[in-house]
C-alpha cells in the first residue's frame, strides 16, 4: 500500500522568493503530515514563478516565458532539497523550459529521497501551446521511473487523451501514471480526465490527476484554472465499481487542497491475471488483428 497525494494547486501570486519558498514547504509538509509517500503537482505549475517578476514582465506572456528561466534552476534546487529532506517523490508541477537549441519544451521533474530520478516531457502540444506559447513537443520518448514505491511515468495533460503513450508506459512496467493537468474550462478538465480513466481502463494501471485551479488575473499563462484531483482504477474486482478510487469534493476551491489516497498495487495488478476483463492482454492482440 502506497500512500499518493495529488494538489488541486491554486496559482497565487507570491512577489518575493522567500514568500513562494515557504509557501512551497507549508504545502509540502501539509502533505508530508498526512502520511503522504509521493505529491504530484499540476502541469504549469511552475508558472507561478513569473510573480517573481516585475509587472509588466509577468503580464507578457512571451516576455514571462523567458525571464522566469533564470528562477527555475532555484526552483528545482528547493524541490530536489524538500523530497530528500521529507524522504518522499515530488513531482512539483512542470514549467516551459528553453533548451540548448533554442526551443521550449513543456517538462515535468520526479525528486526522490536521493534526488533527481528524471524528468519527462509534454509529447504531444495542444492548440493554446503551439500556437499562442510556442511550445515545442518533448523529444525524449516516454521514461518509466524505477523508485521505491514502484514503477512510475508521467503523461502531462493532453498526453493522457492518447492511448497509445499510456501504453507505451504500461508495456514498459509502469503501474502507475501520473497526470498533472492545466486546463481553464470544465470542458477540458473532463477531457483529461476521461481520458486518465480510459487510460486506466485500457491498461489495468492508476491513474494520478493534479490539476491547477483558481484564477490568477495577474498572468497570462494560467489566468483561468478548473478542475478537480483523482485517482483512477480500472473498474475491476475489489476495486471501485466506476474506477474512481478518490476524486476531490469540488471543482475549484477557495485555495489549494490535497487529495489524499491509499493505493494497493497487489491488488492492482491480481487485476491484470484474475480480473473480469484482460484489457491490457486483448486491447494490442484485437488491434492488431485489425491492421492485417
Amino acid at each position: 500500500m502506497i500512500r499518493l497525494a495529488a494538489c488541486q494547486y491554486d496559482i497565487e501570486l507570491y512577489e518575493q522568493w522567500d514568500d513562494y519558498a515557504e509557501h512551497l514547504q507549508q504545502l509540502v509538509e501539509e502533505a508530508v503530515d498526512q502520511g503522504a509517500q509521493l505529491l504530484l503537482l499540476p502541469e504549469y505549475a511552475g508558472m507561478v514563478l513569473t510573480g517573481q517578476l516585475p509587472a509588466a514582465v509577468r503580464s507578457d506572456l512571451h516576455a514571462s516565458i523567458a525571464a522566469m528561466q533564470t528562477l527555475i534552476p532555484r526552483w528545482l534546487s528547493l524541490c530536489k532539497s524538500l523530497a530528500r529532506q521529507h524522504g518522499v517523490y515530488l513531482v512539483p508541477g512542470s514549467a516551459p523550459v528553453r533548451d540548448a537549441d533554442g526551443c521550449y519544451r513543456n517538462r515535468s521533474w520526479l525528486f526522490g529521497p536521493e534526488g533527481l530520478v528524471g524528468t519527462q516531457d509534454k509529447l504531444i502540444m495542444t492548440r493554446f501551446e503551439r500556437e499562442q506559447w510556442h511550445i515545442d513537443a518533448g523529444s525524449g520518448g516516454l521514461q518509466v521511473f524505477e523508485t521505491g514505491l514502484g514503477r512510475i511515468g508521467i503523461l502531462i495533460c493532453y498526453d493522457n487523451e492518447f492511448p497509445m503513450l499510456a501504453r507505451g508506459l504500461a508495456e514498459q512496467g509502469a503501474d502507475l501514471i501520473l497526470a498533472p493537468s492545466c486546463t481553464d474550462t470544465e470542458a477540458g478538465y473532463h477531457r483529461v480526465r476521461i481520458g486518465c480513466q480510459a487510460r486506466a481502463l485500457e491498461n489495468q494501471i492508476a491513474v494520478l490527476q493534479s490539476p491547477t485551479v483558481g484564477f490568477a488575473d495577474w498572468s497570462p499563462a494560467v489566468d483561468e484554472n478548473r478542475g478537480r484531483a483523482g485517482l483512477f482504477v480500472p473498474p475491476d474486482y475489489g476495486l471501485p465499481a466506476d474506477g474512481v478510487l478518490a476524486l476531490s469534493s469540488q471543482l475549484n476551491p477557495p485555495n489549494s487542497e490535497w487529495l489524499l489516497v491509499d493505493l494497493d498495487l497487489e491488488a492492482l495488478r491480481k487485476v491484470r491475471s484474475e480480473g473480469q476483463v484482460m484489457t491490457r492482454r486483448d486491447w494490442p492482440e484485437q488491434f492488431l488483428s485489425q491492421g492485417n
